[in-house]
């Protein structure tokens, strides 16, 4: 934590110890000693000695939680548009309140466009068996020109640009051959583990875990996507080429 002025917050705690020897301990009653000076004898264990001791502790307390910070998420340096594009699986979520409804065979379809934007579709298979789909358009972030940042909006389409309503989408992990890519955000409060292929085999998945823990993911958090074999087949994933008509 950090106070006012932007110095740590330990360094604004005041310890309050008296500035004269002759003064009392908080809560303690002069103790007569029969000297003329006046000077009250020292008592063992004094409450001043405890609060210091409290504050050591919580100085350290405070130096172990900035040391186990995540460091801040890095998008990976570049991503070529054309070869993103196409359908992936999702394989693995961490919870969210707009997917709630969503119990397996989530995909998206994402189409390089002219303009330098991306199509989205969105599908899922809900707990009733029904296909819900989401369509959107994704936008690179102001400023960035890597092809790792951009700004989702799945508002109607005479409402895209409209600033607000978008969502972070950072590539922060990605094959060199495309087959596999990590999405996530600023906050790691979303992520998502996506593939070329409806499964992966276990020692890829299981390592694809290490580093995202290692690069401070929850991943103790992540729920698996159910991919049902037939999921290729998905009418609302098979033809990225419907999208403009779509959109």
């Amino acid at each position: 934590m950090a106070a006012a002025g932007g110095q740590p917050y330990i360094l604004s705690m005041s310890l309050n110890i008296p500035s004269s020897p002759s003064s009392p301990s908080l809560g303690s009653s002069p103790v007569s000693s029969g000297d003329p000076s006046g000077d009250a004898p020292k008592a063992a264990g004094s409450p001043w000695l405890s609060r210091a001791a409290g504050a050591v502790a919580v100085c350290g307390w405070l130096a172990l939680s900035v040391v186990a910070s995540p460091p801040p998420v890095q998008s990976v340096p570049m991503v070529e548009a054309a070869r993103y594009a196409g359908t992936w699986y999702e394989l693995a979520r961490l919870p969210n309140r707009f997917q709630e409804q969503c119990k397996g065979d989530v995909t998206a379809v994402y189409e390089a466009r002219t303009d330098g934007t991306l199509g989205v579709v969105n599908s899922c298979r809900t707990v009733g068996g029904d296909l819900t789909t989401a369509r959107g358009r994704a936008t690179q972030e102001s400023g960035s020109d890597t092809g790792a940042r951009w700004k989702v909006s799945f508002l109607p389409s005479w409402l895209q640009w409209f600033p607000l309503g978008r969502g972070d989408y950072w590539i922060v992990m990605l094959d060199a051959d495309y087959r596999y890519a990590v999405v996530s955000e600023p906050s790691r409060e979303y992520m998502w583990i996506l593939s070329r292929t409806p499964s992966m085999d276990a020692a890829n998945y299981d390592a694809l875990l290490s580093r995202l823990q290692a690069a401070g993911y929850p991943v103790g958090q992540l729920v698996r996507t159910p991919q049902a074999a037939g999921a290729a087949a998905n009418p609302a994933t098979s033809s990225v080429a419907r999208l403009n008509r779509m959109l």
